[in-house]
């Protein structure tokens, strides 16, 4: 694991036993006792850091993905500012207990994002760096430890996702493929740490 990687790692883990110190999760810090509901965003009106880009959100699907996650926090960065194009690069999946369980793409219906193929949306990975107090320091710290850790991954899986939309779409219109309600992650990875 090269120096990046690594202080990143320690980063996550160094923000995961803060949180567990006082009894709490990156989930838990999340929700703040808020009642869960399907499809809700996690704070609402979600994450932004103006001087980065970066945004996040945190949701659940009914039902889950699988027996594991919980639910997971969509990564986006909109370059241009608050008004400007938003493009999605990751949802990173979690348990009932905050753990990452997985990292994966989704299609451009799910989530309604400027498109951007692959090489230009990995380009943009170094710029989700949340340094924000609220709503949790921590939560904000540990995302972006999670992104910059997992980065080569993250590229990877981006890079699938374009491939898989290409596969899909065959010989038809690749828009029509972006925009194909049976096609929902386009690619995925289970951590599990």
């Amino acid at each position: 694991m090269d120096a990046e990687r690594e202080r990143a790692a320690q980063e996550a883990a160094f923000c995961e036993r803060l949180l567990a110190k006082s009894g709490e999760n990156v989930l838990r810090e999340t929700l703040r006792d808020a009642p869960v509901a399907a499809w809700e965003h996690y704070p609402p009106g979600d994450v932004f850091d103006p001087e980065s880009g970066g945004q996040w959100y945190y949701h659940c699907h009914l039902p889950p993905a699988d027996d594991i996650e919980h639910g997971h926090y969509h990564c986006f960065v909109r370059p241009d500012g608050a008004q400007g194009p938003v493009h999605h690069l990751i949802a990173v999946g979690v348990d009932a207990y905050g753990k990452l369980h997985r990292l994966f793409t989704v299609n451009q219906w799910v989530v309604g994002d400027t498109w951007l193929d692959a090489e230009p949306t990995i380009a943009l990975l170094p710029r989700f760096d949340m340094e924000l107090a609220k709503p949790s320091y921590l939560v904000n710290r540990w995302l972006t430890a999670i992104l910059r850790q997992y980065q080569p991954e993250i590229a990877q899986l981006i890079r699938d996702r374009d491939a898989k939309l290409a596969s899909h779409a065959g010989e038809g219109d690749i828009r029509a493929a972006r925009e194909d309600r049976s096609l929902e992650v386009t690619s995925s990875l289970n951590i599990g740490r």
